[in-house]
């Protein structure tokens, strides 16, 4: 599961500027923690944090790995995950895992199957649903209880009951 994207290098020491993709950052990034490296077109490899801090509404990460900049400076775009089986279930029944809802069939409050989710974009406004839709782009759908309803991860859908117009937009 994706926890992380390394978006630059900071300073001279080898810390990394980190957009957060985790509601945890204080767990996933304590001294010590080691987490799966990938970059498109190259095999994983691991990352040790050796310490984080908050900065300017991402954390400054310093990897074991990266001992300076020269060597943070290559780690630009490496996408930061953990194994699923390190995730324990949430305690409230309203809250999931982001792999939990991709894949779900989306569908309106009838039945009527308007695509499944392709991935949860994660936003400092809140978190929308990409729907992906057969012969038209994706509709960017607000998750909120106002706007889906219902989640039944065993019934393998998410129920949609979008305003007026939502699902009218276009949007590429």
């Amino acid at each position: 599961m994706l926890v992380g994207i390394i978006a630059r290098a900071h300073g001279l020491r080898g810390e990394l500027s980190v957009d957060v993709r985790t509601d945890s950052p204080e767990e996933r990034f304590a001294e010590g923690s080691v987490l799966r490296a990938r970059r498109r077109g190259a095999r994983d490899s691991v990352l040790t944090v050796e310490s984080s801090r908050p900065h300017s509404g991402r954390l400054l990460v310093r990897f074991r790995e990266a001992p300076d900049r020269t060597a943070a400076e290559e780690l630009r775009g490496v996408q930061l995950l953990i194994p699923l089986a390190e995730l324990a279930a949430p305690a409230d029944p309203e809250e999931f895992h982001v792999h939990q809802l991709e894949g779900l069939r989306a569908e309106l409050a009838d039945g009527t199957v308007i695509g499944s989710v392709r991935e949860v974009v994660l936003g400092p406004a809140g978190d929308l649903l990409a729907i992906v839709r057969e012969g038209r782009p994706d509709a960017l759908v607000p998750f909120v209880s106002e706007i889906v309803p219902t989640v039944d991860l065993a019934g393998g859908r998410v129920v949609v009951a979008p305003p007026e117009g939502l699902l009218d937009l276009d949007t590429a």
